[in-house]
């Protein structure tokens, strides 16, 4: 088995839990590298990683990727792996993440899971969003904002060319399932199961009350035009933003591929989202 190793290092911690993973890895045998990013932050901090190897480029040869850290460190490994279809096994350290929702300390438990292949693969759709000659893609959500002025902007939409509304509003946000309980769900959206075959349209601040969030088919394609007093808008593909013309349209669609999710039955979707929004918990009656 080989994996590749994705973590993030906090400078306000003494990260000795992604030092565990390791130690962990080398301990059950398994062939594991570590990405570049991690790997320079981690062997400046502790010389023993300098004796392991750097991923030098992602391929086919991977058996599972492994992320330590938070949502965040999964939307990196996701763009990193790409089209691959590497299953990410996904670690967190003390705050509980909905991508993210194994823990730390159960790497060797987990590692035996992995062994005897006692796990599920959960598929998460990919969205894409083109525009100016780019393609960009996202896991959680592709967002259009209003860049460099405090005015709303209009924000026609059509989906599978036929016209669906104009949304007066701050953006309009196009979360994935999977991404329903980010962004999405701060500006009033739904959450929906990830092995849902949906997407949602969620307005950011909209002038027209009446405008909701709607939930669709991932099959639609969706053609964004906008309207502002600026020349420029803004387009954020999960944590990355980019700048476009307002003369230009995007479209946002399903990509080919998708993302693979490891999933073990004590750490599932269901049980994750129920402890995140402690649902079933009375909190009249803890003291």
């Amino acid at each position: 088995m080989k994996v590749a190793l994705f973590t993030k290092l906090d400078i306000s911690e003494n990260n000795e839990h992604i030092f565990s993973v390791i130690d962990s890895l080398a301990k059950n045998k398994i062939d594991f590298e570590i990405d570049g990013e991690s790997y320079d932050s981690l062997s400046s901090v502790n010389n023993k990683i300098q004796s392991i190897n750097r991923i030098s480029k992602l391929n086919k040869t991977y058996d599972f990727a492994i992320s330590i850290g938070g949502d965040g460190t999964i939307l990196r490994c996701a763009k990193e792996i790409g089209e691959l279809s590497i299953p990410i096994i996904g670690l967190n350290k003390g705050r509980l993440g909905f991508l993210a929702n194994s823990a730390v300390e159960q790497i060797d438990f987990i590692l035996k899971k992995i062994s005897k292949s006692d796990f599920k693969i959960s598929d998460r759709t990919i969205i894409q969003a083109e525009f100016e000659k780019k393609v960009k893609y996202a896991l959680n959500e592709i967002t259009v904002s209003r860049k460099n002025t405090t005015s709303l902007i209009t924000i026609d939409t059509k989906l599978n060319d036929q016209y669906l509304n104009t949304y007066w509003a701050d953006g309009l946000i196009i979360s994935t399932a999977t991404g329903s309980t980010g962004y999405s769900l701060s500006c009033g959206g739904p959450i929906i199961m990830p092995d849902s075959k949906n997407l949602v349209l969620t307005p950011i601040a909209p002038h027209n009350l009446n405008a909701r969030p709607l939930v669709i088919s991932d099959d639609k394609k969706i053609e964004i035009s906008i309207i502002s007093r600026e020349d420029e808008y803004f387009i954020s593909a999960d944590s990355n933003i980019f700048s476009a013309s307002t003369k230009s349209s995007i479209i946002i669609s399903k990509a080919a591929h998708t993302l693979k999710m490891v999933e073990f039955e004590d750490d599932s979707y269901i049980n994750t989202l129920r402890e995140k929004l402690m649902w079933g918990k009375d909190k009249r009656t803890e003291q």
